[in-house]
């Protein structure tokens, strides 16, 4: 078994931890809130003072922070974790931080003979609980490795997201689409609501299709993907039927702006001749747009 520290026992964090304990490793921990260092201590962890004290003799640390300073502050600071660290120890960060902020520790931590990596987690505090987190490892093959049999105790999906820095990078591509995907099903709901839709039927129906499932599985992989642009459903037509939709939101006074957004999308793609392209070609329009092709880094 490992000898790790944990630091940072806020709702995600306590969880995991405790099911680190929970395999059989031997725990550090340490936090602001004595009374969570309090709670890991009584079930079998070592308390820690600080987080330099938390790091000493451990061969693992795992940080589990709010924001970057605070994870600047835990490692790098006067009571930080790198005045204890053992050259041979392994920083595991799973914070969701900058990723700029992740570079600049990992180039600091590199400067001072230490190893660090990214591993960032999605799901919720439920999973973390569970021990069901999905977690997205950025680093070498060599650190991913040594980590894994610590990260598998924490969640049951690891994706390893392609070199140091990349875990961070797709984290915050994720939440970016499903936070702004939060805000477009709520558009379409209350849209629902207006029409005298039950959103039962709303449930039945976009389970089954891109609304609900997503682009990446269901319009994508064989088409754009692939390069093929023959329209199974064209942008003219998905153009003409977003229309629709604002039309009648706005005779309903239900704001749709995001929708609104996206038409703009459309337009534009039209405009450049892809009209009659599949709707996944939307793709392609973005990319033209960021100055971008699919060759692109």
């Amino acid at each position: 078994m490992t000898k790790a520290a944990f630091i940072g026992l806020g709702q995600m964090g306590a969880p995991m931890a405790r099911n680190l304990l929970r395999h059989g490793h031997h725990l550090q921990v340490y936090d602001l809130n004595p009374q969570a260092v309090a709670a890991l201590a009584a079930e079998g962890a070592q308390p820690g003072s600080s987080p330099a004290e938390a790091a000493r003799g451990a061969e693992v640390v795992i940080t589990m922070l709010p924001d970057g300073q605070r994870v600047r502050e835990v490692l790098l600071g006067a009571q930080g974790v790198t005045q204890t660290l053992a050259p041979g120890a392994l920083v595991v960060e799973m914070s969701t931080i900058h990723p700029r902020e992740s570079d600049a520790l990992a180039q600091a931590m590199a400067a001072q003979g230490f190893s660090f990596m990214d591993a960032p987690v999605g799901r919720t505090s439920a999973h973390a609980v569970a021990g069901t987190l999905l977690i997205l490892a950025g680093g070498t093959p060599e650190q991913v490795s040594r980590a894994a049999p610590l990260l598998r105790c924490m969640g049951d999906t690891l994706v390893e997201a392609g070199g140091p820095g990349r875990g961070i990078r797709i984290k915050i591509v994720n939440n970016y689409m499903s936070i702004a995907l939060n805000a477009l099903s709520a558009e379409a709901a209350v849209l629902c609501e207006a029409l005298g839709l039950p959103l039962e039927t709303a449930l039945a129906v976009m389970g089954q299709t891109a609304a609900g499932r997503g682009h990446f599985t269901t319009s994508w992989p064989d088409k754009v993907l692939k390069g093929d642009l023959t329209p199974a459903f064209m942008i003219d037509l998905a153009h003409k039927d977003l229309g629709l939709a604002l039309d009648i939101g706005s005779q309903l006074r239900v704001p749709l702006p995001l929708g609104a957004a996206a038409r703009e999308l459309y337009s534009q793609a039209r405009a450049q001749g892809r009209g009659r392209q599949d709707w996944s070609a939307l793709l392609e329009q973005v990319r033209a747009a960021a100055g971008r092709d699919h060759h692109s880094a």
